[in-house]
């Protein structure tokens, strides 16, 4: 379920997966996603334990699944289950979802992503001003994506780019 319709309380400190595409989703490809995850979800469980989770697309290319780890702790064989099903998503949309050598950034109000070396490298000669805000895919509960998500240049883990 998506988190704007779901029972998870966004003051309590859930479980984050953050998976970041390397682009944004065509309006078709986030219906389709939406579909896929709901239906996933609804049926996600831990040793024949539900488990209560939920998820969101944001900024059109990033998935943030949710999971309330105080009711049931996802085990490995359900994040198994949750690989599986993103990478089915991955696959069938070329998103670039495992791809972790990346950073994506809002220069002008628009999201960007390039590959990370392509980034240092643009960030180092001045073609990409240190006056943008910066993703950080790192976060594991719901609080630090909250607040986190997206910082400054200076307060992100950019931000040691010399």
């Amino acid at each position: 379920m998506k988190i704007e319709e779901s029972d998870i309380v966004e003051a309590n400190d859930y479980r984050v997966i953050i998976y970041p595409a390397s682009r944004p989703f065509a309006t078709v490809e986030a219906k389709k996603i939406t579909e896929k995850l709901y239906d996933f979800l609804a049926t996600w469980a831990a040793h024949g334990k539900p488990l209560s989770s939920s998820f969101k697309i944001e900024k059109n290319q990033f998935i943030v699944i949710c999971v309330d780890e105080e009711k049931e702790m996802a085990s490995g064989c359900s994040i198994d289950a949750l690989g599986k099903i993103m990478r089915e998503i991955d696959d069938e949309y070329q998103l670039g979802l495992f791809d972790r050598m990346k950073a994506s950034f809002v220069e002008n109000g628009e999201v960007k992503t390039l590959k990370l070396i392509d980034f240092k490298s643009k960030v180092r000669s001045g073609e990409i001003s240190k006056d943008i805000d910066v993703f950080d895919f790192s976060k594991n509960t719901y609080l630090e994506f909250l607040g986190n998500f997206l910082l400054p240049f200076e307060r992100s883990w950019a931000s040691v780019i010399k």
